[in-house]
């Protein structure tokens, strides 16, 4: 785990020395908006510390990507699909790690094609269904539920800043009946700050809420944020952050106390 983040760290500083390339404010705010007429494809790495009785480590790459299809004139349908690699601690003495795929959760959004107008800026929105696919491959890795629900985004941008949030929620609808029942809650608001060179300053946290656990249990709120750019490898256009969260509200029974994300996104821009 610490050399993948000496990796990662030693990238980041990488990035600073690069000069930023033309047109890459036009592409650091498509790539800020989820449901953008943009092909990308993020890899999310998520280590969660303090997890569990034994102050452990988790780790959560997620892979996540975004391809837009245009219906008509009128309508675009954006697909995004959470694709979790997870590395399970030992939660208590004796117990044991896992390590391999998780649950996967696509998500499919109908957008209009065209923004509209607001505050001399834009105000994009989508809707669509959330779904829930049992394909971990250990039970301590996902649910073993297949699930749906509603999902909803819209956000700003009124240049410097990029503002909006991801909102849905999931039910479970099948699967092992010998497990626990989904009703979880996942919302996500980000504020994008732009500044010159294809840098921003940003803050994307993932709120949770188990709606099936107890009430001191259900709750998983961060707080932080982070910095990105938006540069080129070679002719390849890629969008890098890291952020950092500490948990002001966590589970009780195995929750994280905080939280170190970085990012790596591969953009396919219309020509």
């Amino acid at each position: 785990m610490q050399r993948l983040w000496r990796v990662i760290l030693g990238f980041a500083f990488a990035v600073f020395a690069l000069q930023g390339p033309a047109g890459a404010a036009d592409l650091r705010e498509q790539s800020q908006n989820p449901i953008a007429n943009l092909v990308s494809v993020p890899f999310q790495n998520n280590t969660n510390f303090g997890v569990g009785h034994l102050n452990e480590t988790q780790n959560i790459h997620n892979i996540q990507p975004v391809i837009p299809i245009e219906l008509n004139e009128s309508w675009n349908l954006i697909t995004r699909t959470i694709v979790p690699i997870t590395y399970q601690p030992a939660m208590f003495r004796g117990d044991s790690t896992d390590f391999g795929l998780g649950d996967a959760t696509p998500q499919l959004f109908f957008s209009p094609s065209k923004p509209t107008p607001f505050m001399g800026g834009e105000f994009v929105w989508g809707v669509g269904p959330n779904l829930l696919l049992p394909t971990a491959t250990d039970p301590r890795l996902g649910s073993g539920k297949w699930g749906v629900g509603p999902s909803a985004v819209a956000l700003v941008l009124v240049k410097p800043f990029v503002v909006g949030a991801v909102v849905g929620n999931t039910w479970s609808v099948g699967g092992d009946s010998d497990r626990e029942d989904v009703n979880l809650f996942v919302g996500q608001y980000f504020i994008n700050y732009n500044l010159p060179e294809g840098w921003y300053l940003t803050s994307s946290p993932v709120i949770t809420a188990n709606w099936e656990a107890d009430s001191d249990e259900r709750w998983t709120v961060p707080f932080g944020g982070g910095v990105g750019r938006v540069f080129n490898i070679g002719e390849q256009p890629v969008n890098v952050q890291i952020q950092a969260f500490s948990n002001v509200i966590t589970p009780d029974n195995g929750g994280a106390n905080w939280q170190l994300r970085a990012q790596m996104t591969f953009l396919f821009p219309q020509r």
